[in-house]
């Protein structure tokens, strides 16, 4: 910190600190701005506060970079593993061949689930949305693990949590599906790899293509950390007040199941099975779009961060030819994706605000060709997304002058009304 920012109130100047990240981004400082003004701020969605620092991604949305640690997503995502990127965000360095092993290993060992949890999860109705299951059984471990859900986790403890968070969400995850599918639980299988444990759990069939595996894996990768968004603000909300771990993971699953943050992908398919149905060429639908007196809205295009590209799209649409390639599935709405990109990225209206494909432009495509419904893709990217909200929970709280956060707000209701005795309302 060593330029400073004048903030002119009145007729008082104050100095405030400037902080200067290390991608060059730049901050005011204003903790102390309420001890000596009196004044807070004003930020609706906090479009424009930095809530914390953090060593873990850093995002330019735009110029469309993403990093975990300062390593590219395209490469981490060509030549990295999910478990590898985790570890990754986890501990802040890549790890040795031994260190990867040590990590698979633990993760794998927490291969199933206490048997009140399974109890739990074939007592809903087969129909529940499988993120309401997730929810629920991500809090209740913390009634069977009594030893992680003290104030102040020592490392070691830190290391279980996180071991046994990325094992046991898998196989809750799987069991859920299994349940609503009305079928019996598959059994983890500790010689598969991550992927591919967690297809065969879903499906039953050990011999997974190591392409469709791969396909998963990157889509686990895409997703492992994407700074503070609304789930992983929820987890260091929840975190701060020192709730215990499952209870704190359980809220960054809760925030992603809303539809403006995890549903977005369900969202582009409902759109595509619109479209395909319909019977409209893409100019037609694009136009309705325009259309401001139209219901019709382009999913999938455009980001709230991202004010160029998405730099996950690109990646995200080659591993989905290459899985559908592999799995020789012919799919209609990949098709209109690709057909409908192709239009919207050469009109006007869309290039002028630089509306372009996301993430979930085509990652549900992918799950679609895996065999997974709709319901369960915000589950796979609460799978994804798990490593870091994991990480930023155990950032967030071995940092100095850890607090509970606590945002402040601008009252604006009445102010002088006068209690009335029930009987004269």
């Amino acid at each position: 910190m060593s330029d400073k920012a004048k903030l002119v109130l009145g007729d008082k100047t104050i100095e405030l600190p400037v902080f200067t990240g290390t991608e060059g981004e730049k901050a005011i400082d204003i903790t102390k701005l309420r001890a000596e003004t009196g004044y807070v701020t004003l930020d609706s969605g906090y479009m424009n506060t930095g809530a914390c620092t953090s060593a873990i991604t850093f995002l330019d949305g735009e110029q469309g970079i993403l990093k975990y640690r300062g390593y590219s997503i395209e490469e981490i995502a060509e030549k990295s593993s999910f478990l590898e990127a985790s570890y990754l965000v986890f501990y802040g360095k890549l790890p040795t061949a031994t260190e990867l092993k040590t990590f698979e290993d633990r993760i794998a060992a927490f291969d199933d689930v206490p048997e009140g949890i399974k109890t739990m999860i074939k007592a809903f109705p087969k129909d529940a949305h499988p993120m309401a299951v997730l929810s629920a059984n991500m809090v209740s471990l913390s009634a069977f693990h009594h030893d992680l859900c003290a104030q102040d986790l020592t490392p070691p403890q830190k290391d279980q949590a996180i071991a046994q968070l990325m094992g046991q969400l898998k196989v809750m995850a799987a069991y859920a599906f299994r349940h609503s599918q009305g079928k019996d639980f598959v059994k983890s299988d500790r010689s598969l790899d991550y992927c591919s444990d967690f297809i065969h759990m879903m499906t039953g069939n050990k011999n997974v293509k190591k392409e469709v595996a791969k396909a998963l894996d990157v889509l686990l990768i895409l997703h492992v950390d994407h700074e503070q968004n609304c789930s992983t603000s929820s987890v260091r909300l929840v975190g701060s007040s020192k709730a215990n771990i499952f209870a704190t993971i359980s809220a960054g699953v809760d925030a992603l199941w809303g539809p403006l943050h995890g549903g977005a992908n369900q969202a582009v398919l409902e759109m595509l099975e619109e479209i395909k149905g319909s019977g409209k060429s893409y100019q037609q639908f694009l136009d309705e779009v325009k259309d401001k007196n139209s219901s019709s809205r382009l999913m999938g295009f455009g980001h709230r961060v991202y004010k160029n590209f998405d730099p996950r799209a690109k990646i995200i649409k080659k591993a989905c030819d290459s899985v559908l390639a592999t799995l020789g599935a012919q799919d209609s709405l990949l098709d209109i994706a690709k057909g409908l990109e192709e239009v919207a990225l050469k009109d006007e209206y869309f290039v002028s605000r630089k509306l372009y494909p996301n993430v979930d432009f085509y990652s549900g495509i992918i799950y679609r060709a895996l065999g997974i419904p709709t319901n369960m893709f915000t589950v796979m990217f609460a799978m994804g997304r798990l490593p870091g909200w994991l990480a930023q929970w155990k950032e967030m709280v071995e940092q100095p002058g850890f607090k509970i956060c606590r945002p402040r707000q601008i009252y604006t209701g009445d102010t002088k009304n006068t209690y009335k005795d029930l009987k004269s309302r």
